[in-house]
């Protein structure tokens, strides 16, 4: 037994080399996925910039998108495709493959026309081919169009009508366009054509020229703040851009209010309209912005302002019939039917003059302009601290319940607290000159409108007491106050009346000392002693829709109409 031996081992360089066999395979299952990844990633990156090189250069309004809401066929290849680029003025639709031809291809809107030879009443149609809505009817023999699962049917990009495929080769390829529903919405090619020579010119006549176009035209100006809503606003940019010429839609983030608006002086004296897509502080930047029309001399050209709400209080867009927030549960469609219909209102605007205390203050008053209502307390303490970590992080208060969530965190808070407690000895309150006795208060507001804080009818309260009418375009304010943030919740919820104060035409308000939260129409800050003073500024001219009203507005025009009967 001690003479037998194992088997010898074999040469080292087996061992070698098998283990540089298993070093190999390892970093090739490593490095492969890594190589693989960054080569995707490149091509990616390459494809990106061909397409934003594509982009910036066409006449169309070329947008990304990873997948299309509905069935969608490529304008070009006529293959279904779930991802690819689309117009938002013209409604396009390519495969990214496809995209560098159909930009040479197809024509997107013309906002104006190559020449003024055609006749404003002469306008052809300009279809294109497929991905017509899905509820949509023939022009010509009534029956639904878009039905079959492919590139089928046409769509007239300015007036909306569609029409089969053999409907169209029969009856409609050499037709007029009428512009369609919003025909007396839309500012035509042709229109913008003849005021250009007009210009060149040197005639400045436009009312022959609209006269052409019917007295029911009011064209329209889309300003819509595409940072509003959970960013509802680039969408909604799209979708008038469709529906309108591109002309008259802007992004207020990109093109100011004071610049989009001098499209008005190219249109006939008191006929433009303007829907302003956003919270209460984007229609108050309007506003101003109209405001210094009326500085340049431009009192003529001044459009009627309506409002479509994507803020979190809209407050302003409430008392004027349009809504408490608008989440795409209407089509854009009914919103321009909604624009056709409103009535012409005036609103009243303020001038709020604050005057910092001090033997040597040398600093000028500071100066804004109030819409909505004017508040020193609790409900300027909450909009500060949350006006304060907004500014910290944007993108977390992009949802308008998590907003009012956060609201309501800080109203509880201050429910604790009780910060702005013993105002009544802090502050001196004068209504028309008459200087007014106030209780043991913690906030005092000031209205011009009837909604306050994100819908609450504040001056009606629970609705059980007799108080004067108010109005927005009375030239009076509504003055009132709150015992606290319970007080205010209460108030909301109709479980407790406002201490009302009064009605003024003029409101001056002395901070003796201390300092304290103050806001106007949502804007907060903290002040310290100082002198306010409001005044009547101006009138804004509005567009008011009567075409629904809430529970809270029947029931305060019941009330109203019962102090009527009493008096």
């Amino acid at each position: 037994m001690e003479g037998e031996k194992g088997p010898a081992p074999g040469p080292p360089s087996e061992g070698l080399f098998a283990d540089g066999h298993l070093v190999l395979w390892t970093l090739c299952s490593v490095l492969l996925p890594v190589f693989i990844t960054f080569w995707c990633s490149l091509q990616r990156s390459r494809r990106q910039l061909h397409r934003r090189d594509i982009f910036r250069k066409s006449k169309h309004g070329w947008q990304d998108t990873d997948l299309f809401s509905q069935p969608t066929y490529c304008c070009l290849c006529a293959q279904h495709i779930l991802q690819g680029a689309f117009c938002d003025c013209c409604g396009l639709r390519v495969d990214e493959g496809c995209l560098k031809k159909a930009d040479k291809r197809f024509q997107c809107k013309e906002i104006m026309l190559k020449n003024d030879s055609m006749a404003l009443d002469a306008m052809p149609h300009h279809w294109i081919r497929g991905n017509v809505p899905l509820c949509s009817y023939c022009v010509v023999c009534r029956q639904q169009c878009g039905s079959q699962p492919k590139l089928c049917d046409y769509r007239c990009i300015w007036c909306q009508k569609t029409a089969h495929d053999e409907c169209m080769k029969t009856s409609l390829k050499d037709g007029k366009c009428d512009f369609g529903e919003f025909r007396n919405l839309i500012i035509p090619p042709s229109y913008l054509t003849s005021i250009n020579q007009m210009r060149k010119d040197k005639k400045a006549d436009y009312e022959i020229l609209a006269s052409k176009l019917g007295k029911q035209w009011t064209p329209l100006i889309i300003l819509a703040n595409s940072r509003s809503g959970t960013n509802m606003g680039e969408g909604l940019l799209g979708e008038f851009r469709i529906l309108l010429n591109p002309v008259q839609v802007f992004d207020v983030t990109k093109t100011p209010p004071v610049e989009a608006l001098q499209l008005c002086t190219l249109l006939p004296y008191y006929s433009a309209r303007v829907l302003v897509c956003g919270g209460d502080g984007t229609v108050g930047w309007v506003l101003d912005a109209v405001d210094e029309m009326k500085i340049k001399g431009q009192e003529k050209y001044i459009p009627q302002v309506a409002v479509l709400p994507l803020g979190t209080g809209n407050d302003l867009s409430n008392t004027l019939g349009w809504g408490t927030g608008y989440a795409g549960e209407i089509p854009v469609t009914q919103v321009l039917r909604n624009v056709m219909e409103a009535d012409g209102i005036k609103l009243d605007r303020w001038k709020v003059q604050v005057t910092n205390k001090g033997y040597y203050n040398l600093r000028k008053p500071k100066e804004f302009t109030m819409n909505n209502y004017f508040s020193v307390g609790p409900d300027a303490l909450m909009a500060l601290n949350f006006h304060a970590h907004r500014e910290k992080a944007p993108s977390l208060f992009s949802s308008r319940i998590l907003n009012k969530a956060v609201y309501l965190f800080y109203g509880t808070r201050d429910c604790l607290v009780q910060e702005c407690k013993d105002l009544n000895k802090k502050v001196e309150l004068e209504l028309d000159g008459e200087r007014v006795e106030l209780p043991n208060l913690e906030g005092i507001i000031v209205l011009n409108i009837g909604y306050w804080g994100g819908g609450c009818r504040l001056w009606e309260g629970m609705g059980d007491e007799t108080y004067p009418l108010a109005r927005h375009d009375d030239g009076l304010l509504e003055v009132v106050g709150v015992y606290g943030s319970f007080h205010c919740a209460q108030i909301q919820v109709k479980l407790a009346n406002p201490f009302r104060i009064g009605q003024a035409h003029t409101v001056r308000l002395i901070l003796k000392c201390s300092m304290m939260p103050m806001q106007v129409d949502g804007e907060p800050w903290a002040q310290g002693p100082c002198t306010v003073t409001i005044t009547h500024k101006t009138h804004a001219l509005m567009l008011y829709f009567s075409g629904e009203q809430t529970d809270d507005e029947v029931s305060s025009t019941s009330d109203q109409e019962d102090i009527k009967e009493r008096k």
